[in-house]
């Protein structure tokens, strides 16, 4: 069956998010609205296979959908990014013989709104330990406390994906991948106030012993870099759908710096902009510059459906391509608002509200250190003692 991109992002949806994108930036709101639309049009399970409810597409197919959604509005599509980031990790699990997250799915259809809370101030390892206290019980379950920064969707979630450092079992230190329902263990701070990307509302999440059940927890590991399937399928999803959602705000600012150009004249010249050398390649710079990443993200993400084998790779590959997509998008937007002029630097530009929101890409893991860190590894080997 061919995919057909308005099958599950209809243009009449998109043009609704859009239109409310920059009220909810102004007013730094969360989208109520655009997930309500979203989830009445089974976005929320796209990654769910189909014998489980869901549209059953692949995360490539899901990642040409977040850069539809992002053109339209950014901040809707990453916090909706992180929700569909566990639908994406359960699926990759179960491709690969292991179920263990039948529940994120079964879930995702019954409405449950999943969160992802892996980022701690200060922890540069992510994925590779935590901050977060992780005490285990008689029955199996583990008692949570902790802080985590930046969780999207903090108004709506209903179960939080998270880690944390168990300390105290036998075979401690084993880092603990779980999830916990919102209850009054768990504290939502208001304090997401931001320059831009205000509408994921991704604010402070503090763990007073916060329970996870024993069929809760999914994975005990040893911290540090190891091949375990959870962390593979995190760290994949993550970065694939992260570029996306980049890779829509290039498209949004390139399709914009043309709009301009095509609409600006020149009063020295009386030429429109678009016969302008300068700014012709101006664009055509913002052109080559995208045009790079979709191919690059339709490859790895196609290789991760179809378990293709890049063995030690695969690390700087995804690491890379977040690197270049974030980056990328940033030169472009800036390009852009050059193209447009002064009318960009109001606070009411959709442009100006790009070059805002693009800002955020830098923060994401993989950060620009830890790319560059991983290529050189994988092309030089590991640093010596």
């Amino acid at each position: 069956m061919t995919f057909d991109p308005q099958e599950h992002l209809p243009d009449a949806l998109l043009e609704r998010i859009r239109a409310r994108a920059a009220e909810i930036d102004r007013d730094n709101v969360f989208p109520h609205e655009d997930l309500a639309e979203l989830r009445a049009a089974g976005y929320l399970s796209i990654l769910v296979p189909v014998d489980r409810g869901g549209s059953g597409l692949s995360l490539a197919e899901a990642s040409l959908l977040q850069q539809r959604l992002a053109g339209a509005a950014p901040a809707t599509a990453l916090a909706v990014n992180m929700h569909l980031v566990w639908t994406g990790v359960a699926k990759v699990l179960r491709e690969r013989g292991t179920d263990d997250l039948a529940f994120v799915q079964t879930g995702s259809i019954a409405g449950e709104i999943f969160a992802f809370g892996i980022s701690e101030a200060g922890n540069d390892l992510v994925l590779f330990g935590s901050g977060t206290d992780a005490a285990p019980a008689p029955d199996g379950s583990y008692t949570f406390t902790g802080t985590k920064i930046f969780t999207s969707l903090a108004p709506v979630w209903t179960q939080l994906g998270l880690h944390g450092l168990d300390r105290t079992s036998p075979d401690a230190p084993k880092i603990v991948y779980a999830f916990v329902p919102r209850s009054e263990a768990v504290e939502t701070l208001d304090d997401w106030d931001t320059v831009g990307m205000r509408g994921t509302q991704s604010r402070t999440t503090r763990l007073h012993g916060a329970v996870a059940a024993p069929d809760r927890v999914v994975r005990r590991v040893a911290p540090g870099p190891q091949p375990d399937p959870l962390v593979f399928a995190i760290f994949s999803v993550f970065e694939i759908l992260l570029a996306s959602v980049y890779t829509g705000v290039a498209r949004r600012a390139l399709d914009l710096a043309v709009q301009a150009a095509q609409h600006r004249r020149s009063a020295k010249t009386g030429r429109m902009y678009s016969q302008d050398p300068d700014i012709r390649r101006r664009i055509a710079d913002m052109a080559i510059a995208y045009d790079a990443l979709g191919p690059q993200l339709s490859a790895l993400a196609t290789d991760v459906d179809a378990q293709t084998d890049h063995a030690g790779r695969w690390f700087s590959l995804l690491a890379g391509l977040k690197h270049r997509a974030t980056t990328t998008a940033k030169h472009v937007v800036d390009q852009a608002v050059l193209v447009a002029g002064g009318s960009s630097y109001s606070t009411g530009s959709e442009l100006g509200r790009l070059y805002r929101d693009v800002l955020a890409g830098l923060f994401h893991p993989s950060d620009p250190e830890s790319a560059h860190a991983a290529a050189a590894s994988a092309w030089l080997g590991p640093l010596e003692d």
